[in-house]
C-alpha cells in the first residue's frame, strides 16, 4: 500500500493502543497527536486542523460518543472513526448514526485501519473539493454594483422574481444578462427546480426546434435515438432563452404556441407535451427594429415583453469599476491559490477612463491579466503597459 499522509489525532485512554496506532501511523507517513481522554481531545481537536480523528468509545470525563457531538460542533467535516474492545453491532451503528464515519473493533485489524482512513481521507478531500466548486458556482450570482441604475434591476428583480411573469432582459454582449437572468430565478418560487440555458445564437436554425422540443426517434437522418427538448428538461423550472433574437421564425412560431397554450410536440412526434415553464429571455438586438425588418414576430415580442429590464453598459455605470475590481482581484486570487493583490488608487482611475466596449467581460479578463503581469502591487504604469487606454 502507498505511503499516506495528512494530520491524525487518536484519542484513547489506553497507552498501549495509542502507541501502538501511533508507531503503525507515523511509519505510514502521518503526523499524530494523542490525548488520553475526551475533554484533552476536544481541546487538541478545536485548536488544531486535522484529516482524521481516531476515538475510541469508552473513556473518562468524556466518552466518544459525547466527543463525536461536540467535535461536531466544531467541525463536522472532519471524519471521526471509532475504535472500541467493548463493540457491538448495536454500538457500530449507533455510533454511524450519529455521525461517526466509520466503526473498527480493537485490536484493530492494520489493513482494515488503514482502508478505513484511506477512505475518509478521500472522502474528505471530495467534500471539499465540493465545498470549493459550490462556492465557485455561488460565487457566479453576486451582482456587483451600487450606481443608480444596478440599484433599480436589484429592485425590479426583488419585485418580478417571485412572480411567474416573463421578463425580457436586454443590453450590449458582456453586460450580464445571463447572470440577471439566474437571479430571477434563484429568487423565484421555483429555485429549487431546473435554471435551463439555450443560446440561439449559438445553435444552427436546422437544429433549433430539435433543440427546443426534442425529436422522436428516425423524424430526420442523425436522430438515431428520441431526444427530450429544453422545454421538457425545463418543466417546473425555467428557461432561459439567451440572444433569442437570433431564433428562427419558424422556431417562434413554435415557442409562441408553447407560450400561449403550454404545449409542445417534438420534432417527427404527434403527442401534445404539456410543460410548465417560466420563460426568461434576453437579446443584444433591437427586438422592435428586427420586428420591422420582419426577422421577429411581434406577437411573439409581446409574449416576451411582460417586463423588460436593460442592463446598461460597463460605460454607463462607471462608478460600479471599482467595486467591481475589488470583486475580480478576489476571485482570481482565489482560483489562483494565491493572496489578493493589491491595486493602487491611480490605477482604478486609469482603468474608470477606459472605454469598455467589451463590458464586464473586458474588464474581468483584464483584471486577470494585470494580476499575472504586474508586481506586488497593480500600478498605473501597470495599466498603461498592459491596457489600452
Amino acid at each position: 500500500m502507498a505511503k499516506l499522509s495528512g494530520n491524525i489525532l487518536i484519542i484513547d485512554d489506553e497507552r498501549s493502543i495509542r502507541k501502538t496506532l501511533n508507531e503503525i501511523l507515523s511509519y505510514e507517513g502521518f503526523k499524530v497527536d494523542e490525548a488520553t481522554d475526551g475533554e484533552e481531545g476536544l481541546k487538541l481537536f478545536s485548536d488544531k486542523t486535522y484529516d482524521v480523528v481516531l476515538c475510541d468509545i469508552k473513556m473518562p470525563k468524556i466518552d466518544g460518543i459525547e466527543f463525536l457531538a461536540k467535535a461536531g460542533e466544531v467541525n463536522a467535516d472532519i471524519p471521526v472513526i471509532m475504535i472500541s474492545g467493548h463493540g457491538t453491532i448495536e454500538t457500530a451503528v449507533d455510533a454511524v448514526k450519529k455521525g461517526a464515519y466509520d466503526y473498527v473493533a480493537k485490536p484493530p485489524d492494520l489493513n482494515r485501519l488503514l482502508i478505513t482512513i484511506r477512505n475518509a481521507l478521500d472522502k474528505n478531500s471530495l467534500s471539499t473539493e465540493t465545498k470549493t466548486l459550490r462556492k465557485k458556482i455561488n460565487r457566479v450570482e453576486e451582482m456587483i454594483g451600487e450606481s443608480e441604475a444596478m440599484k433599480k434591476i436589484k429592485e425590479t428583480i426583488e419585485k418580478v422574481a417571485p412572480t411567474d411573469a416573463r421578463v425580457l432582459i436586454a443590453g450590449e454582449n458582456g453586460v450580464g444578462k445571463e447572470l440577471v437572468a439566474r437571479w430571477l430565478h434563484t429568487k423565484s418560487k421555483r429555485a429549487e427546480q431546473s435554471l435551463v440555458e439555450v443560446n440561439c445564437a449559438a445553435i444552427p436554425s436546422e437544429l433549433i426546434e430539435s433543440e427546443l422540443f426534442g425529436h422522436e426517434k428516425g423524424s430526420f437522418t442523425s436522430a438515431i435515438k428520441q431526444r427530450i427538448g429544453k422545454f421538457e428538461l425545463a418543466n417546473g423550472g425555467t428557461l432561459f432563452l439567451d440572444e433569442v433574437g437570433d431564433m428562427s421564425l419558424n422556431a417562434q412560431a413554435k415557442v409562441l404556441r408553447a407560450l400561449q397554450e403550454g404545449r409542445i410536440t417534438r420534432v417527427g412526434g404527434d403527442k401534445e407535451i404539456n410543460v410548465d415553464v417560466r420563460v426568461i429571455a434576453a437579446t443584444n438586438k433591437n427586438l422592435l427594429k428586427e420586428v420591422e425588418d420582419k426577422n421577429f414576430r411581434i406577437d411573439l415580442y409581446h409574449r416576451l415583453n411582460v417586463i423588460l429590464i436593460h442592463v446598461p453598459s460597463l460605460n454607463e455605470r462607471k462608478e460600479d469599476i471599482p467595486l467591481l475590481i475589488d470583486k475580480f482581484l478576489e476571485d482570481i486570487a482565489e482560483d489562483y491559490g494565491q493572496a489578493k493583490k493589491e491595486i493602487d488608487k491611480r490605477a482604478v482611475d486609469a482603468l474608470q477612463r477606459h472605454n469598455w466596449s467589451g463590458n464586464i467581460r473586458e474588464l474581468r479578463n483584464v483584471v486577470e491579466r494585470l494580476v499575472i503581469l504586474s508586481g506586488k502591487v497593480i500600478t498605473e504604469s501597470d495599466v498603461s503597459s498592459h491596457v489600452l487606454i
